[in-house]
């Protein structure tokens, strides 16, 4: 793994301890990552970041990783977790930055850059290029429904402590799968064959053994040795506080966001695929104000800032360059 001079630091914001690290100076560049993701997804980009002369700032995301994760799914709406980035940007000082998000991360950039226009410089978006949420039915309901026919993720999460145990109790196996899972080498929707019911673990398929093409054992160790400590309840409270975060964003459903914005997608990606419409990136423009530019990076599944780190760097450098 080649990373530049990390500096870690922890600080308690918005309510939480919060980790995050830094490597480099000038422009700030926040990098928000999804689940069961820690600030090391995003290794690669902040090495290039760094070198080419931006602050790349990357959290750990509420309750994941080395962040502090409430245990009440109420913890994490839509206020508290743009909160956070807010609350990260006061304590270093800083005005504004542009914010790069995926999964999780991205929805609450967006979430941000409707609550706290003026903090979000621009947006890069990544994989996810809006909001996934249905207008007339909230999320949980929705994967409630589908999980009658099939397994759905979603709703195995919905019931606290049931996927906490199986995932805490076998971390290492969770991780490797899933990633593995939503890598552009496996189709993710086929772990939707399962009949209701199955464990996730069980349904995820068995992992090829470290290192892989695009991730090493040393990284999937630091990942492992986060989540071992940690546990998963965090993460997988972004998922129960789905229609929470539904309701709340109501107040500004068909407003679209004011910053310039910037789009990378795969085209192996399941996000994508399932929970975006029919023609996603025609979209776009109905969710941002400022679309500045689309781009798609082949052969890559939902973890592209790993899978496919050249042009996934290549291209925020060109859009950076472009503000």
């Amino acid at each position: 793994m080649d990373l530049p001079d990390l500096a870690h630091h922890t600080a308690r914001i918005n309510g939480i301890q919060m980790h995050w690290v830094e490597a480099g100076q000038g422009d700030p560049v926040v990098l928000c990552h999804g689940f069961p993701h820690t600030w090391i997804s995003w290794h690669h980009q902040i090495a290039a970041l760094s070198a080419a002369g931006y602050r790349a700032i990357v959290p750990d995301m509420r309750g994941m990783g080395r962040t502090e994760g409430p245990t009440e799914p109420e913890a994490y709406d839509c206020f508290q977790t743009a909160g956070d980035l807010v609350g990260l940007l006061d304590h270093l000082g800083l005005d504004q930055a542009v914010f790069v998000g995926l999964d999780f991360g991205i929805f609450a950039v967006i979430d941000c850059a409707h609550l706290h226009p003026e903090r979000v410089r621009a947006i890069v978006a990544l994989e996810n290029p809006f909001y996934a949420d249905r207008a007339d039915i909230t999320p949980l309901a929705e994967a409630e429904d589908w999980a009658k026919s099939h397994f759905v993720h979603i709703d195995y999460f919905r019931e606290p402590g049931v996927a906490d145990a199986a995932l805490n109790a076998e971390p290492r196996k969770f991780l490797e799968r899933v990633y593995y899972a939503l890598s552009g080498d496996y189709r993710y929707l086929n772990v939707w064959e399962h009949p209701p019911g199955t464990p996730y673990i069980e349904a995820l398929p068995e992992a090829p053994p470290l290192p892989w093409s695009w991730l090493s054992t040393e990284v999937m160790d630091a990942i492992m040795a986060d989540y071992e400590q940690s546990g998963f309840t965090g993460g997988l409270n972004w998922y129960r506080a789905m229609d929470l975060r539904w309701h709340q964003r109501a107040a500004w459903r068909g407003h679209k966001t004011t910053q310039p914005y910037f789009f990378i997608g795969s085209d192996r990606d399941v996000d994508l695929e399932a929970w975006h419409g029919d023609d996603p990136l025609a979209a776009i423009h109905d969710y941002h104000g400022q679309v500045r530019r689309i781009a798609m990076v082949p052969k890559a599944g939902h973890i592209m800032q790993l899978e496919t780190p050249g042009p996934v760097n290549a291209l925020l450098l060109e859009f950076l360059a472009e503000l």
